[in-house]
C-alpha cells in the first residue's frame, strides 16, 4: 500500500479535497489518514468467473497534514511515498502557477535545511573517520542542486548517491502529483502542469456522506462521470510507476500493486514473503485473455497459460498463479 500526502497553500482546499477522495471529514487538529480501495473493474469481473467468495481491492492511504506546509508538517510529509500538490483554480484571482511555484520552493527550502544538518554532521564524522567520503559527496551535490533551485528528483543519481540521501526523505525527490481544485462546472486553465488533474473537490465532498451509488448518480447529474479519487489515484499510480496484477480462485480474487519492471519473484514476495523464498515459477495469463475464455480452468485447457520463471517482468492485468516450496 502507497502513502500519498496533500500538501498546498493555506486555502487550496486540500482538506476538502481530502474529504472528497476519502469521503472522511478532517480529524480536529491531527493529521487526517485514510485508506481507500483502488477502483479496479477487473477485480469484481474475475470474482465472478471464478467464484471466489472474496474480494480485495488494492489500497492507498491519503494523508492531509494541518498546517501542511509548517516544519511540522513537512516532516510528517517525508514519511509518504507521493505528494499530492494542491492548487487552487476558483475564488477570486486564482494563480495555479503562482501556487505551484510557492509550494515548489517550500519544499525545497525544506530539503535544502535538512541537507546542510546532514552535510555538516557528515563533514563532522568524516573528521574522524566514522563516515564515508562517498556520502559527504552525494550531500554536497544535493546541496548545490538545491541551492540552484533544482528538484533532487531532477538530478542523475546513481545508486550510491540515492541511498545516502534516502534516509533523509528529501520531499524533492518524490513524485508529485499536481492536482487543481476547481469550482464546479468551471474547466481547468491553460499552463498547469503536464499530467495535471482537475477535480471539482467542493462538488465532490458533497457526496462524502451518501451512499456510493447515490453519490455517482448526483456527480453524473453535474457531468462529473470518473469521479475525482479514480483519476487521482491513477495519476498517482503513473507517478509511482506502478502496475496492477491480479490473483484469483475460489477463495479471493485480489489486486496486487508492484513496481514497473517488478520481476515473477519480486511480486511473489509482494504476496507473502514464503512464496518468493520458494518461488520455483509463475503460470500467467492476460486480463482479457482469462475473461475471454471465460475462466482460469478454460485459459489453462486452451494452452493460454504461459509458464514464468523468476526473472520474468510482470505486466499490468496480468493474472498470476505462483508455485513455490518452502
Amino acid at each position: 500500500m502507497k502513502d500519498i500526502g496533500l500538501v498546498g497553500l493555506p486555502q487550496s482546499g486540500k482538506s476538502t479535497l481530502f474529504t472528497a477522495l476519502t469521503k472522511l471529514g478532517a480529524a480536529g487538529g491531527r493529521s487526517s489518514q485514510a485508506v481507500v480501495p483502488v477502483p479496479d473493474p477487473r477485480v469484481a469481473v474475475l470474482a465472478e468467473l471464478e467464484r471466489s467468495r472474496k474480494i480485495v481491492q488494492a489500497q492507498v492511504r491519503f494523508v492531509d497534514v494541518p498546517g501542511g506546509l509548517s516544519a511540522q508538517g513537512l516532516g510528517e510529509m517525508r514519511e509518504v511515498d507521493a505528494l499530492c500538490l494542491v492548487m487552487r483554480t476558483f475564488g477570486p484571482d486564482p494563480d495555479p502557477a503562482r501556487d505551484l511555484a510557492a509550494v515548489r520552493d517550500e519544499l525545497i527550502l525544506a530539503d535544502l535545511a535538512v541537507v546542510d544538518s546532514a552535510l555538516e554532521n557528515a563533514r563532522r564524522k568524516l573528521k574522524g573517520g566514522r563516515s564515508s567520503s562517498s556520502d559527504l559527496a552525494a550531500l554536497e551535490r544535493a546541496h548545490d542542486a538545491l541551492s540552484d533551485e533544482i528538484l533532487l528528483r531532477d538530478v542523475t543519481l546513481d545508486e550510491d548517491e540515492r541511498r545516502a540521501l534516502r534516509s533523509l526523505a528529501p520531499l524533492t525527490m518524490k513524485p508529485w502529483i499536481p492536482v487543481a481544485n476547481a469550482e464546479e462546472g468551471a474547466p481547468l486553465p491553460e499552463g498547469l502542469p503536464a499530467g495535471a488533474v482537475g477535480v471539482w473537490a467542493c462538488l465532490e465532498s458533497e457526496t462524502a456522506g451518501m451512499p456510493e451509488d447515490e453519490g455517482r448518480a448526483l456527480l453524473k447529474e453535474f457531468g462529473v462521470v470518473e469521479p475525482g479519487l479514480d483519476r487521482v489515484i491513477a495519476a498517482g499510480y503513473r507517478a509511482l510507476d506502478l502496475v496492477t496484477f491480479l490473483t484469483t480462485g475460489e477463495d479471493e480474487t485480489r489486486a496486487w500493486e508492484v513496481r514497473r519492471g517488478a520481476t515473477a519473484q519480486e511480486a511473489a514476495g509482494v504476496i507473502h514473503t514464503d512464496l518468493s523464498r520458494g518461488f520455483i515459477r509463475a503460470e500467467v495469463v492476460g486480463f482479457g485473455d482469462l475473461v475471454q475464455a471465460g475462466g482460469w480452468n478454460q485459459a489453462k485447457s486452451r494452452g493460454l497459460l504461459r509458464v514464468e520463471g523468476r526473472e520474468y517482468h510482470v505486466r499490468e492485468g496480468d493474472v498470476m498463479q505462483v508455485r513455490f516450496n518452502v
